[in-house]
């Protein structure tokens, strides 16, 4: 029998991950168990990576519809987002 009411689960968040993480390029790679999303703070000449996140196939499929449906809400509010020309550098671990 499964229960058709969602169960709410408690999370905490300290005040230092309340205030966010700036990050102006990001980097996806993948293998056949996980998608690794990199988050970087560019300014030239140098970088930094400023968050990693790895997730799992599946979860990584309802991330991207989560952020479909988030931007198509945003535009209908606020407008078309005209995408800029893409930065002509690649990052570079070192």
């Amino acid at each position: 029998m499964q229960n058709s009411e969602q169960k709410s689960i408690p999370v905490q968040a300290s005040p230092e991950s309340l205030k966010g993480i700036y990050a102006n390029q990001a980097q996806i790679v993948h293998t056949g168990e996980e998608f690794v999303i990199d988050f970087f703070t560019v300014v030239p000449p140098a970088g930094s990576l400023s968050a990693r996140i790895v997730l799992s196939p599946s979860h990584f499929k309802r991330m991207l519809r989560a952020m479909e449906e988030n931007l198509k809400k945003y535009e209908e509010e606020f407008g078309t987002i005209q995408l800029e020309v893409r930065p002509d550098h690649k990052i570079d671990f070192k």
